[in-house]
């Protein structure tokens, strides 16, 4: 005598064997389906990974500069940041990464400065694309303009041997203290000429107050706004991030400076 168990256990069965697998034209439908939805999606997510680059290569280029500080007065040593020259490669095999040197002995081997070997000091800062422009040592002025080759006194005045006169290195004492920097970083074609970069091509400026260490990200002024700020005796220095599109107002620097004072 069958079981009600056996029964039921003969109809499941029965059920999965009438179950068919999917026809080819259901499989071909489906893979229609997900190359659609690819080519649908994919240049967004390209896009999308594009903007963030530049604005993630300068914060990549922050947080070193506030590593290298942090390791010079741990050591008690001088360090220095400075670019690949010409014919020479970076930790990483390619020439646009920063490179840091440490000064190991300042009495015996005075200016001697060596490649930090160091795990803070691997990988990539720059992002596929991103590179620097230019360096700019010395305070922010209105009269620097990278884009028509215009360099500031203090720029004007950093000379080193065997190095790119656009990208100085920067030295950070064995107290954190170091000259201001500005680190003027872009992804336009690498093969263009730094005169060719027009105002509102994609540039970050990843900008140092050597004396407190503070390091904001900001964006090449407009035309526009450069002569707002000389109309009103104002220095191009925000201390704070800023790198929307949108044109500077006087509004948006009085409320700067009022969110500076209560800090």
């Amino acid at each position: 005598m069958r079981t009600a168990a056996s029964s039921q256990g003969t109809r499941t069965g029965r059920r999965r064997c009438r179950r068919r697998g999917f026809s080819l034209l259901e499989l071909l439908l489906v893979l229609g389906m997900m190359a659609l939805l690819t080519a649908m999606v994919f240049p967004n997510l390209i896009g999308q990974i594009e903007e963030v680059r530049l604005p993630d290569s300068a914060e990549q280029m922050r947080a070193l500069v506030t590593a290298v500080r942090s390791n010079a007065m741990f050591d008690g040593k001088r360090y220095r940041i400075r670019f690949p020259r010409d014919d020479e490669i970076d930790d990483t095999g390619d020439d646009r990464q920063p490179i840091v040197e440490r000064e190991d002995d300042p009495i015996s081997e005075p200016e001697e400065y060596n490649r930090v070997i160091a795990p803070w000091t691997f990988g990539e800062v720059f992002r596929t694309g991103v590179w620097c422009a230019q360096v700019r040592i010395g305070r922010p002025s209105i009269d620097d303009d990278f884009l028509s080759g215009e360099e500031s006194e203090d720029m004007a005045e950093v000379v080193f041997e065997d190095e790119d006169p656009r990208l100085p290195p920067l030295v950070i004492g064995p107290d954190g203290s170091s000259e201001w920097a500005t680190f003027v970083l872009t992804s336009v074609d690498r093969e263009m000429d730094i005169e060719e970069i027009e105002e509102r091509d994609p540039v970050i400026e990843v900008i140092l107050d050597g004396m407190t260490g503070l390091i904001w990200l900001q964006r090449p002024f407009y035309e526009e706004e450069l002569e707002m700020l000389r109309e009103n005796g104002w220095p191009p220095v925000l201390r704070q991030d800023f790198v929307r599109p949108e044109p500077l107002t006087e509004n948006d620097v009085l409320e700067i400076k009022e969110q500076l004072i209560r800090r």
